[in-house]
């Protein structure tokens, strides 16, 4: 595949991100190893012991691990809608974030699943949610969904990424024989022709299409499993919206600060220019306002109805010796933080943002944690003489170890990723001159 002046020099710029793995990567990537090796040893203690491990009781029978559930899968959507639209309506400055996107996207939906296992007991019977699924259960459907969201995640960027291979594939790479054979394997002897640049870009479209509604559509189902339960807090009609908003929400979050982190890693500050973070920022206040609103009206309900169950939670939610400190984080740093610093003109730089981004990602998932606890610790049924460790949930270190090595496998794989194929996709790069020109000024 031939490349023009643009192309040509962000791939001679980025190639050596994909030739050699630097010291700082091999330093990150034995981080996130040694977390993931203590995250097994959770794991080995959590199935030679069972769940009495974990802070999980009969009461309180969800934990961390369906929170961080919600949260990947969460990524995921947003990953797959941002880059989808991106590409439908060929924003040009979006161009050069579609691939992190995409890496979101596929990562997320790895990582995420994971946690529903470690939420069943009985690994020897995990088969027959296959063998024999029940089309009447929620929980199947949600399997379903995100089985198939997995494989279009996997088609979605392999497509994408077809040009560039073809350009890795014929370039003189000092690389190893077997990625070079990766390579052209992939690639599927893709050569620029004129029928083949139709053939992908039908196709292309065709899976954009395909992810945006099918993204909303898994997100519902799930938001579809809490809602059409009893239970205080999930019961509601706003459910489907609220999962489907938060979720983008928190995905232009982490991809702001995806975006900061490989500007200053790789030095690509003429492809994720000021203008990416202003952008994108514009997306997280609209997003922050939105989810805002569906905040308010979710807790504004609750209290104004005055049901003994709903009154309880929003008590438990709002009171400093519960969950009150929590919430006002979540709120403050989820909601009005990313607002006022994109909606201030003299903090509405990168850093600032990227600072917003990452305070409200992490807001993120303290909400859905409070989702989740909170709820299934208002009993519905009065309990006497009962341990306050059987009502009250506290996680344990294995619980929090098998956390933090999903987080450390979502960054591994990042990591890896972007050692393999080049963080700004050169293919996608044809229209977007002007930056590129900065940057041959830069170096000459």
């Amino acid at each position: 595949m031939e490349l023009n002046t643009y192309q040509k020099e962000a791939f001679d710029y980025q190639r050596k991100n994909i030739e050699t793995y630097g010291k700082r990567a091999w330093g990150w990537s034995i981080f996130f190893v040694i977390c993931i090796l203590v995250g097994l040893y959770a794991l080995y203690l959590q199935i030679a012991k069972g769940h009495g491990v974990t802070g999980m009781r009969d009461n309180v029978v969800w934990g961390l691990f369906i929170v961080n559930f919600i949260f990947f899968i969460g990524l995921s959507y947003a990953g797959a809608i941002i880059a989808g639209l991106l590409h439908l309506f060929k924003v040009k400055w979006g161009k050069p974030i579609i691939r992190l996107a995409q890496f979101m996207t596929l990562i997320s939906v790895i990582v995420g699943p994971i946690f529903i296992l470690l939420c069943v007991g009985r690994f020897d019977r995990m088969h027959h949610l296959f063998i024999y699924p029940r089309i009447q259960s929620p929980l199947t459907w949600d399997v379903m969904a995100v089985v198939t969201f997995f494989a279009g995640s996997v088609l979605f960027l392999w497509l994408a990424l077809i040009k560039d291979l073809s350009v890795y594939r014929d370039a003189k790479l000092n690389i190893p024989k077997w990625k070079q054979k990766v390579y052209k394997f992939l690639a599927l002897g893709y050569r620029g022709a004129a029928s083949q640049k139709r053939h992908l870009i039908i196709s292309q479209n065709l899976m954009a299409i395909i992810m945006i509604p099918l993204a909303i559509m898994v997100a519902s189902i799930l938001s579809w499993i809490f809602g059409m339960t009893l239970r205080p807090g999930w019961h509601s009609t706003i459910f489907g919206p609220y999962f489907v908003l938060g979720a983008v929400y928190s995905g232009c979050g982490l991809l702001i600060v995806a975006m900061w982190f490989y500007r200053k890693m790789y030095k690509l500050d003429y492809y994720f220019t000021d203008k990416h973070f202003k952008y994108l920022g514009y997306l997280m206040l609209v997003l922050a306002a939105g989810y805002g609103y569906f905040t308010f009206s979710e807790y504004f309900t609750d209290w104004f109805a005055s049901e003994k169950w709903d009154s309880e939670l929003i008590h438990k939610l709002f009171s400093t010796s519960e969950y009150g400190w929590w919430t006002l984080f979540t709120n403050v740093a989820g909601i009005a933080l990313p607002i006022l610093i994109v909606a201030i003109p003299a903090t509405r730089k990168p850093g600032p943002i990227t600072f917003a981004a990452f305070m409200m990602v992490i807001a993120m998932w303290v909400k859905r944690y409070l989702i989740i606890v909170p709820t299934l610790e208002t009993t519905l049924l009065p309990m006497q003489d009962t341990r306050a460790e059987y009502v009250k949930y506290a996680a344990t270190w294995p619980e929090w170890a098998l956390t933090i090595a999903g987080v450390a496998t979502f960054l591994l794989f990042f990591t890896v990723m972007s050692k393999f194929v080049t963080v700004v996709p050169v293919s996608g790069l044809e229209d977007t001159h002007t930056e590129h020109e900065k940057h041959l000024l830069h170096h000459e």
